[in-house]
């Protein structure tokens, strides 16, 4: 069995490849977005009912969140526009003892166009981020894995959550 990665040193192939994304991103990560929720499919990603509106609406908030001390949104170039793509988000909760600083990280959506798998765009973008959150001081970095995704975290260190994941919806 393979030890989980520990160390978040920027590896030289990492460091060429993986970007802060620019406001001339936006239409390719509304684009790689899409392509995330129809490929999870199902009612509760991609409901029919959705529309296109929410497209626009990403591009207001990805424009509004480029900029902000709370978000890292990372992409690495394709030939044509991006190959990849990922987000991470920290909220300042309430500390407590398991968690010191009451920073919590969130990875959201890491998303590698289908043409552009395998070559280790992902696990870039995810060492990238890991290393901004433990710049922010994040006692914890949360995320929801997909099957296709779930091993390269668990290599990453990711481990079950001990609550269960809940949601409700208004």
């Amino acid at each position: 069995m393979r030890r989980p990665e520990k160390q978040l040193e920027v590896r030289p192939e990492e460091q060429q490849d993986v970007r802060q994304a620019v406001e001339d991103d936006i239409p390719e990560l509304v684009r790689l977005r899409a392509s995330l929720f129809a490929d999870l499919g199902g009612d509760y990603f991609n409901p029919s009912s959705a529309g296109d509106d929410w497209r626009h609406r990403l591009a207001l908030v990805l424009k509004e969140q480029l900029t902000a001390e709370s978000a890292r949104i990372l992409v690495v170039d394709g030939d044509e526009g991006l190959a990849a793509c990922g987000i991470g988000t920290v909220e300042q909760w309430f500390p407590g003892p398991h968690n010191p600083s009451g920073r919590v990280g969130h990875v959201i959506g890491v998303v590698t166009d289908p043409a552009y798998r395998r070559r280790g765009h992902s696990r870039a973008i995810m060492r990238a981020l890991l290393r901004w959150f433990s710049e922010r001081e994040a006692s914890r970095v949360d995320l929801y894995a997909s099957p296709e995704g779930e091993p390269l975290y668990r290599d990453l260190g990711f481990a079950d959550h001990p609550d269960p994941a809940l949601y409700w919806r208004p």
